[in-house]
């Protein structure tokens, strides 16, 4: 069965469950039953510009109703056993946006808090998934980097992912949602689990304040100070590096980066691999492959969590929940490009059940 027959079929199963109701010929229940098969349908159009420039597999839709979308998953987790093919199909279908709007008309219906409902309902990576697409961006960002500072030891690759892609005005919203949620500032709980040059990049990258276009003027000396602070001398300036790398904009360092390897003959990359070491070393590099290619950086991410011992499904979990509206088509793309394989297929290999079409819907299709 194909992916697109697979897809006709769970809509069809679906659509006879909801007509097996027995007050289907109300005229409110035809409604929900028409707004729950429209759910699947394209997004509301755009002018042409816009859709040109939406990267996201995510979308706003048309005829969106929260009212009905509350009825719907209510029905959903009503009575004995969950459907949660209704689940992942309405909520994968709906931007974090309308996602708010259907929990504030879920509690208004039923009086009951609609997360705390899908989680009594799931269990599982599942409801990790489902729980994380309920959340708002900065919020999400927020408690991952929570997470990873006050679990068992420090996760900097969390650390590192989130703060090497994000842009300065989310790292903004996530600063300022972390003090809200958790009582406490984000560089300070930073500063309290780092340490060195590797925390003082962090703190840098949490300013948000790179400089902005090109400056003509330094992409040379620029290049030549990195040079001069790594293959050019004994031992390694990481002052330099991390100065460079941490104010300059993303459009400046790709010309530093193309000047630097016509001065030393290698990339800038293998120059931080060979003169740094550690958590400052993943991050230097992490900035880098961020300033070539943000969808680039995290398709990586997406295949290492795939092709390790054991599948890293917070990773997976976090890069296809928080792109899903921001660049999936690219970094789906950039994915098929460098290894070969599509994201898709990948995610069909090392995952399963309904946390794998979760997964696929994010994903969007295949390449």
């Amino acid at each position: 069965m194909s992916e697109k027959q697979h897809r006709m079929w769970m809509r069809k199963c679906l659509f006879s469950n909801f007509l097996c109701d027995a007050a289907a010929s109300d005229s409110s229940q035809e409604q929900t039953i028409k707004s729950f098969y429209l759910s699947r349908r394209s997004p509301v159009r755009r002018e042409e510009t816009h859709l040109l420039a939406y990267r996201g597999t995510v979308k706003p839709f048309v005829n969106f109703n929260a009212k009905h979308d509350a009825e719907i998953l209510h029905k959903a987790m009503k009575g004995l056993g969950t459907n949660e093919d209704t689940i992942i199909m309405l909520l994968t279908a709906r931007s974090n946006d309308q996602r708010q709007q259907i929990k504030a008309a879920y509690k208004k219906a039923y009086g009951k808090d609609l997360v705390s409902a899908l989680k009594s309902e799931l269990g599982g990576l599942l409801e990790s998934l489902i729980v994380a697409l309920m959340t708002p961006p900065a919020l999400y960002d927020a408690s991952q980097l929570h997470k990873a500072l006050k679990g068992a030891g420090t996760d900097d690759d969390v650390l590192i992912e989130i703060l090497a892609s994000r842009t300065a005005e989310e790292i903004e919203d996530i600063i300022k949602v972390y003090k809200k949620e958790f009582s406490g500032k984000l560089e300070k709980d930073i500063c309290g689990d780092t340490s060195g040059h590797y925390q003082k990049l962090l703190v840098i990258l949490l300013q948000g304040s790179r400089e902005e276009g090109v400056d003509e003027e330094k992409i040379e000396k620029d290049a030549k100070d990195l040079f001069a602070a790594g293959e050019g001398k004994f031992g390694t300036d990481e002052e330099t590096f991390v100065t460079i790398l941490g104010n300059r904009s993303a459009e400046h360092l790709r010309e530093v980066f193309d000047a630097y390897k016509k001065l030393s003959g290698s990339d800038i990359e293998d120059s931080i691999e060979g003169e740094t070491t550690g958590h400052l070393e993943n991050l230097l590099v992490a900035i880098v492959k961020c300033a070539r290619s943000v969808p680039g950086f995290l398709a990586e991410c997406l295949y290492k969590s795939m092709r390790r011992a054991g599948t890293d499904d917070d990773t997976l979990m976090r890069i296809m929940v928080s792109r899903s509206e921001v660049d999936m088509l690219d970094i789906r793309a950039s994915f098929k490009k460098t290894y070969g394989v599509s994201l898709h297929s990948t995610i069909q290999e090392d995952t399963a059940g309904d946390y794998q079409k979760a997964l696929l819907y994010l994903c969007g299709g295949n390449d």
